[in-house]
C-alpha cells in the first residue's frame, strides 16, 4: 500500500505577510507574476484551522477511515514549528521590503518637492535614482517570494517525511486497507468514528518528542 502523501503548497503571494500559513495553505498554487507596487507591512491574520473535535467511538469492523491534514498541521508540534519559521521568514522579508519601500518613497516625495529648485542635472539624477529604486523593489519581491516558496517546500517535504510513517502505523495498527485525506476526498458525510486526525496528531507528538535532535 503506497504512504498517503500530504500536500502543501505555500502561495507567495503580493504581500509576504498575507501569504496562508503552513496548514492554510492545503491546494494553493503559487504566484508567478511579482506586484507592481511594494507592498504593505502587514496583512490580517489568517484564521487558524479548527482543533479536532474529541474523537467518536471507532466503529468496530471499519476497514477504512480518515483524516484532517490542515487540522494535523494546525494542531501538530511539527506543524506549528513549520508555520513559526515561515512566519520568521515572512517578517524578515516584509521589514527588508519596507525599508525600500520607504526609501523609495523618500526619493519620490523630494522629487515632487524640489519643483523648480532642482536644476535639470540634480531633477534627472533623482529620475534615474528612483526608476532604479523601482527596478530593485520588484527584483527583491521576487527574490522574497522565491525564498518562501523555497523554505515552503522543504517544510512541506520535512513534514512529509515524518508524517507518512505515523499514518501507515496507524493503518496497521487499526487493520484498515485505506486512510484517506477527507478534504481531498469529495465525501460529503461519513461516521464520525472515521476521523483519525487526533490519534495521528497523538502519535506524531509522541514520535516529535522522542526523536533524536540534529
Amino acid at each position: 500500500m503506497k504512504v498517503l502523501k500530504t500536500m502543501f503548497v505555500i502561495t507567495a503571494i503580493t504581500v509576504l505577510a498575507a501569504a496562508p500559513g503552513f496548514a492554510q495553505a492545503t491546494g494553493q498554487k503559487p504566484a508567478t507574476q511579482p506586484p507592481a507596487t511594494p507592498p504593505a507591512a502587514t496583512a490580517p491574520a489568517q484564521p487558524p484551522a479548527p482543533a479536532p473535535k474529541p474523537p467518536a467511538p471507532f466503529p468496530e469492523g471499519a476497514k477504512v477511515a480518515f483524516i484532517d491534514i490542515q487540522a494535523i498541521a494546525s494542531n501538530s508540534a511539527e506543524g506549528k514549528a513549520a508555520t513559526a519559521k515561515l512566519d520568521e521568514l515572512r517578517k524578515k522579508k516584509n521589514s527588508e521590503l519596507l525599508a525600500k519601500q520607504n526609501a523609495l518613497k523618500a526619493m519620490q516625495d523630494k522629487l515632487q518637492a524640489g519643483g523648480t529648485v532642482l536644476n535639470d542635472s540634480a531633477r534627472a539624477q533623482l529620475e534615474k535614482d528612483i526608476e532604479k529604486a523601482n527596478r530593485d523593489m520588484q527584483f527583491a519581491q521576487q527574490d522574497a517570494q522565491t525564498e518562501v516558496q523555497d523554505l515552503t517546500n522543504q517544510l512541506q517535504g520535512e513534514f512529509q517525511e515524518k508524517l507518512n510513517p505515523i499514518i501507515e502505523q496507524l493503518r496497521v495498527d487499526k487493520g484498515l486497507l485505506m486512510i484517506f485525506s477527507i478534504r481531498d476526498s469529495g465525501v460529503v458525510a461519513a461516521d464520525a468514528g472515521l476521523d483519525l486526525s487526533s490519534e495521528v496528531i497523538k502519535r506524531f507528538d509522541a514520535a516529535t518528542k522522542t526523536a533524536p535532535k540534529k
